[in-house]
This record gives C-alpha cells, structure tokens and sequence, in this order.
C-alpha cells in the first residue's frame, strides 16, 4: 500500500527558512536517512522510499501554501492514496515552539494550507503532523508565520529537525494507531 507523506511551505528563496516552510524542512530532513531523487510533478516535487515493503511518497508542494492543495489532490489521486493514508507536516500557531503532535483530522486552525487541502479532497480526514511555531506576542499572524526563526530557534533547530526525523520513521516503520500514541503531543524544547 502506497502512503502520501506533505510537507507544506511556499516556494521562492525568500521564503526558504520561515516558519510557514517548517514542512519542507522536517521533510528534507528525511535526506539524512534515505537518498530521495526529487522529481518535479504534481505543481512540486517528489522523491519514494520504500520502508519494510512499504511505499511513501514524499512531496513538497510548490504552489504557494494556500493553493497547496492544488499539489496534493493530483498526487493522491494518481497513487489512490485514501486521506487517512495521507500525512501533512504543517507549522502550527497553536503549540510553541519545539512542540510537535500528530493527529488525525478535527479542524483546520485556519491554516491556508490545510484548507486547500481539505477542500479539493473533500475531507478533513487525513493526519497532520503539527510543528509547533507558537503565536506572536504582538503583530500580525502572517508577518509571524513569514518571517524567520528566532536566534535562539535556530540554535535548536537541527536537533528539533532530528527529533521529527525519528518520527516520521516510526511512523514509517510503526503506522499510524502506534504513532497517534507515540507521538500524539512532544515537547523537546522550552
């Protein structure tokens, strides 16, 4: 069976290390573990792993964030990828940061991203693996999310980046009921 891993961001240099492109970054983060040829199909790239006779599709939409939808509906439908076998790795608002959670539809939280998504699938029925960027103590929340990390973020970046490497290969390796346990709330940093 053929899973669909997302890992949303915006395209463009000037977006490459904000916040919003926190996806892009857990799923490039998957270069450290497995050699992933990118192809460009779908409005974005995508590279497949094969973890204990399983198929992942890896792929990082190129479309602006609120149009990524646009990259995801073609690839799921091209692999018949059911949405509870599709995971979106996302930034979220809602958790600070060094926080990730996993978990299985419920609301969109007013991510661009996730609506896309849910509205040309159909659904809300599909995982989200949540990375947490927390909220701005003042200014707008688009500002927030485009900007980069803080110094002290990127201090700990790549070890938050390695943290949800291991997660996305015990999803892998595990699936998602163990994963929804494992991994349904972890905070690795202040």
């Amino acid at each position: 069976m053929t899973k669909l891993i997302v890992g949303l961001g915006n395209p463009e240099l000037r977006y490459e290390l904000t916040k919003h492109n926190f996806g892009w970054l857990a799923v490039d983060s998957l270069e450290n573990e497995f050699r992933l040829n990118w192809k460009e199909k779908f409005k974005g790239q995508v590279a497949d792993i094969d973890v204990d006779s399983e198929k992942f599709i890896i792929l990082k939409p190129k479309t602006y964030m609120n149009l990524s939808g646009e990259s995801v509906t073609p690839a799921v439908t091209f692999y018949k990828v059911p949405p509870e076998d599709v995971l979106v790795i996302h930034d979220e608002l809602d958790l600070p940061f060094g926080t990730i959670a996993l978990k299985k539809g419920g609301g969109l939280a007013g991510h661009n991203g996730l609506k896309s998504i849910a509205a040309l699938l159909g659904t809300n029925d599909f995982l989200r693996l949540r990375l947490g960027i927390g909220r701005p103590e003042r200014g707008s929340v688009s500002s927030w999310v485009l900007s980069g990390f803080s110094e002290q973020q990127e201090l700990q970046l790549n070890d938050l980046l390695a943290e949800i490497q291991k997660a996305l290969l015990f999803y892998m390796k595990n699936g998602t009921t163990k994963s929804l346990k494992e991994y349904s709330k972890k905070k690795f940093f202040e």
